[in-house]
């Protein structure tokens, strides 16, 4: 998390260096802004979407620089990414139980693309796919509740 954390920073200081190169740049490029404009629309010869899209960018930066950085401070440990002499097992966690037989998440993930098909050909085929959808997560929710494979 160190890397990351230092990682983020490095980009939000690009970020920020890159947007007042971009506002520079403009104002150097373009003195006067365009005179057949009407004067009721403001005039200006600063680009504020991208100089506001990069400030928003850096500012992200920050943003996840800083969280990661609390985050691995809280934790008060050093994680095995950021030693030298780690094995890849030491980083192995636990990511959940799933079950290799199951069939729900198929039957759901079908049932989806049926809402969706559904959106674009009729209704009808949405409420179908909808309602096969309900059945496909009531069952992966309880495949375990009738122990395996039970009926």
């Amino acid at each position: 998390m160190g890397a990351n954390t230092r990682l983020f920073w490095v980009l939000a200081g690009f970020f920020l260096l890159a947007d007042i190169a971009y506002t520079v740049w403009n104002v150097v490029a373009y003195p006067n802004p365009d005179a057949t404009v009407p004067t009721s629309v403001f005039r200006s010869p600063v680009e504020w979407v991208g100089t506001i899209g990069l400030f928003l960018a850096a500012v992200l930066a920050i943003l996840i620089a800083f969280y990661i950085g609390r985050t691995h401070r809280g934790q008060g440990g050093e994680l095995p990414e950021d030693r030298v002499n780690a094995n890849i097992d030491d980083g192995d966690a636990e990511q959940g139980f799933f079950s290799p037989w199951s069939w729900w998440p198929i039957t759901l993930a079908a049932a989806a693309a049926t809402v969706f098909l559904g959106v674009a050909v009729g209704l009808w085929l949405a409420i179908i796919g909808a309602a096969v959808g309900v059945v496909a997560l009531v069952g992966w929710t309880y495949e375990y509740n009738r122990r395996y494979f039970g009926h």
